[in-house]
Parts: C-alpha cells; structure tokens; sequence
C-alpha cells in the first residue's frame, strides 16, 4: 500500500511541474516570476533610486524616452522619434500621441506633455530634493545642470531646505538648464559636448518623466515617500497589489497608449523567497514560470542524465551586472565607535594587493555557474558590451590589456600565490608596526534568512583561508534582519560589499564615475567605499590620483578611441591598487518558460526587466529548443 501511495504521490507531483502539460504549447499570459527577499524593492520613487531592485519593477510602470530591443538595439519608447542636427551636441526627441498618465486602477489623471520631463529633471538635479541621486550623467552631460544642482545645494546651505524643495522647472531652473519644451510633443537637450551616445542615457532614470500635476496633488513630501498606491503611472503595467516581502502583482495598464504596438501579460506576479532553493520548490511545483537551481540542485540534475529537467537545462544569457568586492575605507564598531584595526588595514596597498592576488574566485563563481564557473570570470570593473571602439574592440579588453589579463576558461588567471605571500608578508610587517591586532576580522553581512546567501560567504571566506591563511584576515560573517540599507550599510558596520553594478548608458564613465573622490555625485563612494571619510593620505593620495585620470578620459568627446583608451588606463590603476577587486559576471544556469533571446536586452540602463514581447511557452523550454532560439 505504501508502494501503492508513494507512486500516487510522485505522479500527482510530475503532473503538476511547473509549465509541464500534457496538450500543446501554448502562452502564457499570466507571468509567475521571483525574486529573493534580499532584495525588496525600497522605494517607489524612480527619480531617486540608483538599485536595480526598485528599477527591475518600476520600468515596468513608466515609459522613459527610449528602450531596447531583444537585440540591445536602441527603440523608441515615449519618443517616436530621436535626431541630432550637430554631430551630438544638441538632442531632439518628439514624443508619441495619445500617452496618458493613470492611477493605479488605470483612471486617467493628465495627458504626458514635454514638460513633464523638464519637471522630472529639475527633481533630479535638486539637491534638497533627491539627495544627489542620479545626478552624475545630467551634470556631467547636460548644459546648466551642475549649475544648478550646486545653486540648490546652496540655497539649501544657506537658506534651508524649505527653499529649495519650493523651486520648480520654471524660474532658476529655466534659466540654468539648456533644456526645453516648445511645445507640448518636443524636449531638446543641449549637451556640454558632442556626445554621440546621449540617446542611451534616454533609457535610464535620470531621464525620467515626472508630472508637475502629481506634485500639485500631493505635494512634495508626498513625492519623496511615493507609494503605488498614490503615483501616477505612464507605463505598461500598473500595481494591483505589493505586500512586502511577500508579492507584487502588476496588471496591464489598460489605458496604456500603446498597447496595440507591444505585447503584454495580463498580470505579473512577482514572489518573494527566502532562497533559490524556495524558488525552485515553487517551479517545481507549478508556481513559477522560471527559476535559476542553486548549485547544489544544478549539479544534482546535470549529473543525472536520468532527471526529468536534465534536458532543459539552459546557460541563461549574461546579465550586464559587473560584480564588484567593494571595500569600506571608514567601518564602525557595533557601538558606533571606529573600527580602527580594519580602516588602518584597508588603507594599506600591500593588504590589499594581498586580498587581490591571494584569492582563487572559482570555488565562488561555482555558485553561480556549477557547470562552467570560469565563464563567470570578470577582470574588469566595467560591465561587458557597454562600449566598442572603432576597431570592434570591447572596452573591458582594453582593460585587461592594461593590465596584462586575459581570459581562460580552464583557470583563474589573477590568483598568483606567489605574489599573494609577498604582499602578505609586506603587510603583516606594516601593519603590525602600527598596532593593528591580526588577524583582522573583515565583517560582512548577509541577510540572515537566506541559507544561499550563508553558502556564498562560506564559500568566499573558504577561499579568502585557502589562499591567504588565517593570519593577516578571516572573513566575519554577520547576519541583518530585513533592510541592508538602515541596518548595515548607513551605520557603516561592513568592511566589504559584494554588489552587481551595471551600466546607465553606453559609456564607461557611468561605471568609473561612480568610484571618484570628493564627488558629490559618486554613488559608490558615497554609499559604500566610504572613501571621502578615510583619512590615510597614502590611500586618499591614490584615489585622488584615479580621479584626476577619470576626469582626464572625461574631457575626450571628439575621439571615442581616445577617450576609451585613456578610461581603460584609468580602470587598470583603480585595480592595480585593489581600490576594488573584480568578483564576477553573472552567467547563471536555468529552467525556463521564457524564451530569453525574446526579451529586452542591453548592456545599459534599466529596461532589461521590461516584461513586454516575451515569447513563452506552458511547457518547459528544452535545452535544443533555448540552442535553436539562440542562432
């Protein structure tokens, strides 16, 4: 009987595998897809948020100038059309008929005109306003903006922050910035330079729309704490319902503008799991459309040739995320007192060189990518295809030419215990001289309920012990409860971040520009490295150093070689230096019901979670039909 049960048991169980049916392939047209608790959306205010967590979702509810195609080619979005009369210096964009912003029950509230993104520029660029998110590309590009960003940071000092948050894309603003709406379907931007990738930073949130009617409903503290339930919507899908770590449910706009010209789910649910292992349970179970198995589960399947997903494996396409181990230069104890053996031992070259060399990633990049680690294997700061030169050279090959790095796919080719000792044994001598207690303890945080996050830091701090010892630095691994934000990084307890950055538009200053010292607009040195607080002038001499070569690439807007090459050389010193150590791509492995060469795609901006013009299937792709896709 037992027998009997369990063969019941294991039937009802394969019946109800996720997109597994027995009739014909059809669509699907009610998305289930996942995301982990990690990373929960932390506001609804596009203006203000440079986390792919918050812009994977909201891309979906607004409509900026342009998008991508499943290509990566650029497309027009609200745009319908894009032109330049002077080699890049000035930009035209005439936007589309008929586009309507709504509420969440899709009510109409007001027509999208022009000035919406002079408004939605203005809020960018005022300090008091968005904290200096997202204003490194308009300033460094658009004519009049870091003017005015530093009028109202200013005004702000001065005067207090009531004055600012009063102005609006009318007076100072008008004034300051070279963009303009002369009529209502027409925006024109005036750059610094000729700059012929302009268009691409039309996809990304900086160039987002904003109406001036919302913030006359609800004021402009009600925008800063902007929720779904009260924002006004301009794009494809709006939200039915978000319960915090739990669920979001978008559902089509049904007064969407266009939507004859793209295809849509009728609903996307996205669900919030522990782990990837709870992601996998739910696919298998029918409760998602897509899943990416933990290493464990991946192994387990692409060893038995036997597995009823054996043949669906699929090695997804890469993301643009460039994964970065981010050191914190200025660290806190828990009590809020400095922690002064690990900012002494950071500030030091040789400890960092040490970390540098002395780790092989593979064992990491396994987490990943089970079946073929090293294709996760990143050398480069910058992400991949974010820029070619006119020889049809990737930007990232010039930086491992730099620095005399160059892929292979059966080793990892910077781990060189050699040097490694050497700058081990460099820095022990250093650091010991100036008191520091080794080992010194290298703090990292992850989210306590995440067993794959606990697999990963074990992993990372086997191969930091592997490759190092245990006698300069072990890796401590700390758990947070809910927000990495408020209970770690703002109170500055992590000595290391592991983060994914990807590209804003289709240059590499966007990475580089990230990184620089004393830049208000450097959001990495700002939130993460901390590095405006240290104070070791050997270590603020070297980052001051970098910045002075990054401006210098800056300056290059005639000859994209030139300024391609000369950012490549600014890259490989952030590196040599270990001001940051390159992790990984991200080249995963999954089951799907989607057919990844029909999404959008680019090495930039924010669009690549658009949930339009995906081809699906009820039935699980295998891994011939994804190959066939492919070509």
């Amino acid at each position: 009987m037992k027998k009997l049960l369990s063969l019941v048991l294991a039937l009802a169980m394969v019946l109800s595998m996720a997109c597994i049916t027995t009739a014909s392939a059809a669509e699907i047209t009610d998305l289930r897809t996942w995301e982990t608790t990690s990373r929960e959306l932390e506001t609804w205010n596009i203006q203000k948020s440079q986390a792919a967590q918050d812009l994977n979702v909201l891309c979906n509810l607004f409509d900026g100038l342009l998008t991508n195609d499943a290509s990566g080619a650029l497309v027009g979005n609200a745009a319908k059309e894009w032109s330049t009369p002077d080699g890049g210096k000035t930009w035209t964009f005439v936007l589309n008929d008929g586009m309507k912003w709504v509420d969440k029950d899709g009510n109409e509230k007001a027509d999208v005109v022009a000035q919406d993104w002079l408004t939605g520029l203005e809020w960018v660029l005022n300090f008091a306003k968005n904290d200096s998110y997202n204003v490194s590309m308009p300033n460094d590009m658009i004519v009049g903006a870091k003017e005015y960003y530093d009028y109202t940071k200013q005004l702000t000092e001065e005067q207090g922050e009531e004055a600012a948050l009063a102005l609006t894309a009318d007076g100072k603003f008008a004034e300051l910035v070279k963009v303009t709406a002369p009529d209502d379907k027409t925006i024109v931007y005036e750059c610094l330079d000729a700059m012929t990738y302009f268009p691409s930073v039309a996809t990304y949130n900086c160039l987002y729309p904003l109406s001036a009617k919302l913030i006359e409903e609800i004021g402009v503290a009600g925008y800063e704490a902007i929720t779904w339930e009260n924002m006004w919507y301009n794009g494809p899908y709006v939200v039915q319902s978000f319960i915090h770590q739990n669920e979001k449910v978008l559902v089509a706009n049904p007064n969407y503008w266009n939507a004859e010209g793209v295809k849509r789910f009728n609903s996307v649910s996205i669900k919030m799991v522990e782990s990837v292992d709870t992601a996998y349970q739910l696919f298998y179970n029918g409760e998602l459309d897509h899943v990416q198995p933990s290493q464990a589960t991946l192994t387990t399947i692409y060893n038995d040739k036997n597995h009823e997903f054996n043949k669906n494996l699929v090695e997804a396409r890469p993301t643009k995320y460039s994964y970065q181990m981010h050191l914190v230069y200025d660290v806190n104890n828990l009590d809020g007192t400095p922690y002064t053996d690990w900012n002494t031992a950071v500030a030091n070259k040789n400890f960092r060189l040490a970390l540098y060399y002395g780790m092989d990633m593979t064992p990491y990049l396994a987490r990943t990518n089970a079946i073929n680690p090293l294709s996760c294997q990143n050398y480069a700061y910058t992400g991949n295809a974010v820029a070619v030169n006119s020889q049809g050279i990737d930007y990232t090959q010039l930086v491992r030419d730099e620095l005399g790095l160059q892929y292979d796919y059966n080793t990892y080719v910077r781990y060189d215990a050699e040097k490694a000792a050497q700058y081990k044994a460099a820095a022990i001598e250093e650091l010991t001289a100036k008191g520091v207690k080794l080992p010194v303890n290298m703090v990292y945080y992850i989210k306590g309920d995440s067993q794959t996050a606990m697999d990963s830091a074990q992993t990372l701090a086997q191969v930091i012990a592997d490759g190092l010892g245990e006698d300069l630095v072990k890796l401590e691994i700390r758990t947070y409860i809910s927000s990495l934000t408020n209970e770690v990084r703002v109170p500055q307890y992590n000595c290391l971040f592991i983060n994914g950055w990807g590209a804003d538009f289709a240059d590499p200053v966007n990475f580089l520009g990230q990184e620089t010292y004393n830049d208000p607009a450097a959001y990495y040195s700002n939130n993460y490295s901390m590095i405006n607080k240290a104070t070791d002038p050997d270590l603020i001499a070297t980052y001051e150093e970098f910045t002075r070569l990054v401006n210098e690439a800056k300056a290059i807007t005639d000859d994209n070689d030139a300024r391609y090459a000369a950012f490549a050389k600014a890259e490989a010193y952030f590196i040599e230096n270990a001001l940051t150590i390159p992790a990984s791509y991200e080249v995963a492995w999954e089951l799907t019901c989607i057919n990844p060469y029909s999404k959008v795609y680019s090495a930039y901006g924010i669009q690549a979670y658009r949930y339009v013009n995906w081809e699906t299937n009820d039935q699980i792709y295998t891994t011939e039909e994804i190959a066939a896709l492919a070509k």
